[in-house]
Formats: C-alpha cells, structure tokens, sequence
C-alpha cells in the first residue's frame, strides 16, 4: 500500500487510514510475540534517530512554534525521551518475563502465572506542546511491549510531523510504525478506527469525543487531558522568605518552560491572603534575572499560533474587565506571538481564567484564610492533573496528600514528576483515565494474560457428578463463614 503523505496540508482519507492499521495489523500478525532482542533493536534505533537529529528536532518545533527555545526542547522533550528509552532498554526484558503466581490452596497443586503479552497496533493521538515527548513517550510503551504502532500527530506542527515521519521510518520501518498528520477531520477518523489500545493527549472537551469514538469498536483507551492544577504555598512555607521565594522560583519554572503550554504546569496558585503582592515581587525579581530581555529572551518561548496566542490576550482583557488587577511581570510586546508572563489578582470566578485550563504564562494568584480552605477550594472543582505543595513539614504534607486527589503531586517543586519513569503518569476523572509511562506503560500495553496449569495428579475429579457425602463435606468447606 502506499505509504502516509508528508505534505504539508495533504490529508489521509478514512479508507487510507484503515488501509495503514491493516498493514500494521498484518505486520502485528506476522510476529504477534517479538523476541527480547527484537524489541531491543526497535528501542536503541529510536534512541539512536532522537539522539543523533535532536537539533534538527528543536529547529522544526521552534519553526512551528514560531519560536520555541532549542533549551525548552532539549530539556522538555529530547531528555525525558531518551531518559524513558533507556529506561525501557535496562527493564523490559524483565518486564516481557511470564510472573509465577500462587495458586489457590484449593486448586493445588496447580500452578498460575501471569504472560505479558503484545495487543498488536496501538493508536497514538498527539498534541501540538510536546509533539516529540508524547509521541515518543507512548512509543516506547509500545515497542517495549512488542506493539506496532500508528501515530497521529498534530496538524500544528507540521514541519516536526514530517521530521517525525522522516526519522521513524529510517529507525524503525513502516511495518512497526506509521506516522500520519492531518486536522480535525482526520483525528475524527483516526479515532474511530479499530484499534488494540489508543492513547489520547489533549483537552477535556476532545478526550470526550475520542472515548465515544472508540467506544464504537470497544477500543480501550488512556486519556491524558489537562485541567487547572493548583500551586500551594503554605502558611508555614509563605512565614519563611528564603522558602517563600523557592516557591515562587518554582512555580514559575514550571509555569514559564515552554511558556506554560504544559499540560502539568501549575494553572493557579493558592497562597496566604495577604501574601499575593509579595508574590508579584519575587516574581519580578526572578523573571528579571531569567529573561533579562523580557518576552525578547532567548530561552523564552513563543505561543504555538496566533489563535492561541489571542485566546490568551482575550482571556487577560476578561479578566481585567470583569475587576481583575493585571500585574504582567515582562513587559508585553505587541508585535510579538510571546505571551508576556502575567499574574492575575482578585480574578471573579467566572472569567475565563478561572473556568479554563489556561495553557500559557498566565497565572492568577488566590489568596485563601487557612490551609483547609484551600483543600476546599480544590476538592469543591474537577481532579487536577497535577498539585503542587510548597512545605517541609510531614504533618502537612500527609493531610495535603490525604485530602486531596490529583493525577500526580510534586512536593517543594512542579513538573519532575512526569519524569520519573518509575512512577505512572496520568490523570483522574475529567484530567484522564488510565496511566503509562515505564513499566505502568509496558502494562497498558499489554495484554497480562492470567494462566492457569493443572498438575497431571490432581484431586479435581472429587468436584464433578454424581455429587455425594464426600461433595458436601467439601463445600461446606469452600462455602464456610468468612
């Protein structure tokens, strides 16, 4: 069949995309069960292409960002990938392994184990803010697990989609993988095909239309979507200026990396009432010392387009009329696609800012009495994705955590929980479904196959008819008081 087109604009049609799983899936059937060493050669030649062109990759996500900071990339996007790949390379071999398990004092002496077991092609559905990690990072589970794997990338970033086509095919084959780009339309498709598992990364509203897509074929599916998760300082930590000032560092490295196009980044932070114009200040301070040429800096990235871009002035402009007081910590630059960072105080409830996930440098500020009124404020809106909380103190730290529900928590710092491949990553109710990320990945992408082996000397035939005294003594048994 001929193979996906790269060109900028031109679109797959339904029969060509169902045309391309079919190959997949014909490739799935030809190998269902890829040896250790075959999947091994799949991840180092992943790792091998990423490595080998990761300028080529910083050049064209900042060509479609219309500027993207190479560092953003390098540190966001190229690390975390390689770092996940390695991870899989040290692993999976372990994780492919049949797990011996008990089997029931009843049963014995039988014995169960658990296979891993490859699903055949999983479906990836990629966003435009970190087009190479959450292409990667999902391709990595999939290959781990002995998947083929078909990719729908972005219709905002099409220079890296093409990269991407470009290097996967080099690496790894159109029989392993195939990459497709296209909008709305052929996201609608691609949802609707006949998948083994399909991984969404996106926003609410369109994880909905995704699952009920899917739902027509019994797709299983992960959703990673976003929402507004909080930044907590807390009293103690706001009592302290050496901590309190860590804190605001903190938060605006995870606001300000990829100018807050994060899924993760901290969308709102809770502080002591009273604190907030301190906040303004520290921030000023470090944005200063970090982008000493404001939204001009170098290591200050641009907003993905100019409709994003104006989403976001619509979003200060309401804020502002509706009684907000703006304090934009750079200067704005109007001729520019950069998004100066803002902080928003006194924001109503109903604005945009509060009602949205906001996805760029743009944070309110809200200051609240005690600390339980700030797990109120949370629990009372829709699970976050993540929660960050500023405190050294293990009291605090444990009710925070025993409060409150997020995909994820970092604690005295924001992001470097996605990072750790030893840990799940993924959301709760309206910020996702189901999780990946190292061995939680291979697991997803797998089918963990519960068998069952009886011994050739075994006591099974006392179970079957004509059922006698002997019978009833045994079920009493098996049917005794709990």
């Amino acid at each position: 069949m001929n193979a996906p087109s790269t060109e900028l604009g031109q679109e797959l049609s339904a029969v060509e995309l169902k045309a391309t799983l079919d190959s997949l899936k014909s490739s799935y059937h030809a190998n269902p069960y890829p040896s250790w060493e075959e999947r091994k050669v799949w991840l180092k030649n992943l790792s091998d292409v990423i490595f080998n062109n990761k300028m080529r990759i910083a050049q064209a996500i900042s060509e479609d960002f219309g500027y993207r900071s190479p560092n953003d990339t390098l540190l966001a996007e190229v690390f975390p990938s390689l770092e996940g790949i390695r991870h899989a390379l040290s692993h999976g071999k372990r994780w492919m392994k049949s797990q011996k398990k008990t089997a029931s004092i009843w049963f014995k002496p039988a014995s169960t184990e658990l296979m891993p077991q490859p699903l055949g092609v999983i479906g990836v559905i990629v966003p435009w803010n970190y087009p190479l990690f959450l292409s990667v990072g999902p391709l990595t589970a999939a290959l781990a697990a002995g998947n083929r794997c078909f990719i729908k990338m972005s219709e905002y970033t099409p220079r890296f989609s093409v990269l991407m086509e470009e290097l996967l095919t080099q690496a790894l084959g159109r029989d392993v993988v195939q990459v497709v780009n296209g909008g709305p339309a052929v996201a609608a498709e691609f949802s609707k095909l006949p998948f083994d598992h399909l991984l969404f990364t996106g926003s609410t509203p369109v994880g909905k239309l995704v699952m009920k897509a899917a739902s027509e074929n019994l797709v299983p599916v992960t959703l990673e979507l976003g929402g507004k998760s909080p930044a907590i300082v807390s009293p103690d930590c706001a009592k302290d200026p050496k901590r309190f000032h860590n804190a605001v560092a903190r938060t605006l490295s995870g606001k300000c990396i990829n100018a807050g196009q994060t899924c993760i980044a901290p969308d709102y932070m809770l502080v002591p009432k009273g604190t907030e114009q301190q906040v303004v200040q520290y921030a000023r301070e470090i944005v200063r010392k970090r982008f000493p040429e404001g939204v001009n800096s170098k290591d200050f990235t641009g907003i993905v387009s100019d409709k994003h871009a104006g989403r976001l002035q619509r979003l200060i402009d309401e804020a502002e009329e509706k009684g907000a007081k703006v304090e934009y910590i750079m200067p704005p630059n109007p001729t520019s696609r950069k998004v100066p960072m803002t902080f928003l105080l006194n924001t109503p409830e109903d604005s945009m800012a509060m009602t949205e996930e906001i996805f760029g440098p743009v944070m309110p500020i809200i200051g609240y009495d005690n600390l339980n009124d700030a797990m109120e404020y949370i629990k009372a809106r829709p699970r976050p994705l993540a929660l960050y909380l500023f405190d050294d103190n293990k009291h605090t730290q444990t009710q925070v955590m025993q409060q409150t529900i997020a995909g994820g928590v970092c604690l005295n710092d924001t992001l470097f929980h996605i990072a750790q491949d030893h840990l799940p990553f993924g959301g709760v109710g309206d910020s996702g479904m189901g999780h990946y990320h190292g061995k939680f990945g291979f697991d997803t992408m797998s089918k963990l196959k519960p068998i069952f082996k009886q011994n050739k000397l075994n006591a099974m035939e006392l179970l079957a008819p004509p059922y006698g005294k002997l019978f009833s003594i045994m079920t009493s048994l098996l049917t005794r008081k709990v």
